[in-house]
């Protein structure tokens, strides 16, 4: 795998296209890496002991196939 992570790529297919970001993580088995504000899906967490429940954003892992690494 030719990413690693601190690289900056921008995706080429599916619901981003054309979105770019640097690379947070990169899973060199799955062939897989989790970019900054790419594939973001909201995740409720229930409030519990005084805590107030809230809703997160995080991103899921993208195949290194939808991205193309952008030259500095």
């Amino acid at each position: 795998m030719k990413i690693k992570k601190g690289d900056k790529v921008r995706v080429i297919s599916g619901k981003d296209k054309n979105k770019s970001g640097v690379v947070l993580r990169a899973f060199p088995r799955k062939n897989t890496i989790i970019v900054e504000g790419i594939a973001l899906y909201k995740r409720h967490m229930k409030g519990s002991a005084g805590k107030v429940g809230r809703i997160i954003e995080k991103s899921r892992p993208i195949n290194v196939s939808n991205v193309a690494k952008i030259d500095k």
